[in-house]
């Protein structure tokens, strides 16, 4: 079945730009994962019990790669539950098919598929050229990049302006276990104790549409991967904010936001 899927998605998108098919793709992957959820789906832990992945997870992933490698055959892949083509044209696809799988798993809406094209090393890129987050609980996609205006399902988001890093609400999110490494817990209250509230939600990607859509105001993170990180960025970017690494506490933060919040921030690691 997924086979015969991603033959009908090549026919109808062989025309595509790259920006059309990376909307289409994480809308298809997101719907594909969903109806999945709701047929019932079997879960497997990966490092911990709130790090799983599912038959859903895989399936999107499929899809998108299987698509990407037909449509993009020179462009490289780096996908979260394993899939990895080295390509020729410089470019990387990197997809998280399902990101917040623990929420996904627990029947909660605070999830999406995402991507992102980059120019260069995905760790650490030349260039993001987009990134494409779709939320199927609520139906809509968020896709812009540094030279892309962000949008939400087409219409423009407001450019994120300057406000002071005490008036905003942080996205953030720190494994239970790193509360008894005193360093990375400190880094983590230096920034967490200076806001006007904490949201810990689970799913990197769609907390970042939010930042760049203004629904959130920061984000602050360690060890993020590529594939959680890169989609976010770019759409925060392409809103106008400021998105950062900073190493702190032994280990690397993302932070996101409008420009001045960021920088409040990275004064007090």
């Amino acid at each position: 079945m997924l086979d015969a899927l991603i033959k009908t998605f090549v026919i109808a998108h062989d025309q595509d730009s790259d920006e059309h098919l990376a909307q289409a793709l994480v809308f298809n992957a997101g719907r594909l994962a969903w109806r999945m959820r709701e047929a019932g789906v079997s879960t497997e832990q990966k490092t911990n019990v709130s790090d799983v992945v599912t038959e859903a997870d895989k399936a999107a992933e499929r899809f998108v790669s299987g698509v990407l490698e037909a449509l993009r055959p020179e462009d490289g892949i780096l996908g979260e539950e394993g899939a990895n083509k080295p390509g020729n044209s410089g470019r990387t696809w990197v997809i998280d098919p399902v990101d917040g799988t623990y929420n996904f798993v627990s029947g909660s809406d605070y999830w999406c598929s995402a991507l992102a094209l980059v120019t260069g090393n995905p760790d650490d890129p030349t260039e993001i050229h987009f990134g494409a987050v779709h939320r199927p609980a609520m139906g809509y996609t968020w896709f812009g990049g540094l030279n892309i205006a962000t949008t939400r399902d087409g219409k423009g988001v407001e450019k994120l302006q300057d406000a002071p890093l005490s008036q905003q609400g942080l996205g953030t999110y720190l494994h239970p276990t790193y509360l008894t490494q005193e360093p990375v817990r400190q880094a983590w209250q230096a920034v967490a104790s200076q806001v006007a509230s904490l949201r810990m939600l689970g799913a990197g990607s769609v907390d970042l549409g939010g930042v760049a859509d203004g629904t959130l105001g920061l984000w602050l993170q360690h060890s993020v991967a590529s594939w959680d990180w890169l989609p976010g960025r770019a759409l925060v970017e392409g809103a106008g904010g400021k998105a950062v690494k900073v190493e702190a506490g032994g280990v690397t933060w993302c932070v996101a936001g409008n420009t001045q919040a960021v920088d409040e921030a990275l004064a007090l690691f």
